[in-house]
């Protein structure tokens, strides 16, 4: 049975809408210890992802760009068209995803396409890195038997 993206996928999410200043997104960036805002829908029902903005976006196209950043909202400086995963796909499709769109963080959507969550590169190295610990500790033991067994 294949694992799906909403078994690992962070349930808690820290959105803005587009029209929300883009210094706030980087308070709400700071204040939560992350690096992506996923943006929603300015109008009801507020739960679809249109974009997202990365402290990469804020360095690349605020700061080197030497922008004034009082006047820009999350909507400037967005990726619009944002990558998705539905919490249903297999793990492995989502790191196809974000292989294949050159991302580390993907928003989780369910069958509506309504938010649900988050998954992130660092999600999936530490399942990997998990699922690999388990291998090598049931290698481990079948050695133990083995050598128990030859004795």
């Amino acid at each position: 049975m294949a694992l799906n993206v909403g078994t690992v996928a962070s349930r808690i999410v820290v959105v803005a809408e587009s029209r929300t200043p883009v210094v706030r997104v980087a308070q709400l960036m700071r204040e939560n210890h992350i690096g992506a805002v996923i943006v929603i829908e300015d109008a009801a029902p507020r739960n679809r992802p249109v974009g997202i903005v990365t402290d990469r976006d804020l360095v690349i196209e605020v700061l080197a760009m030497d922008v004034n950043h009082q006047t820009l909202t999350a909507g400037d400086v967005m990726t619009a068209n944002v990558q998705t995963v539905r919490e249903s796909d297999a793990v492995f499709d989502a790191a196809e995803a974000m292989r294949r769109s050159g991302v580390r963080r993907l928003p989780v959507v369910d069958v509506e396409d309504r938010l649900v969550g988050i998954v992130t590169f660092d999600d999936l190295v530490e399942l990997l890195a998990q699922e690999l610990g388990s291998l090598a500790s049931t290698i481990r033991r079948e050695q133990r038997a083995e050598a128990k067994a030859r004795k």
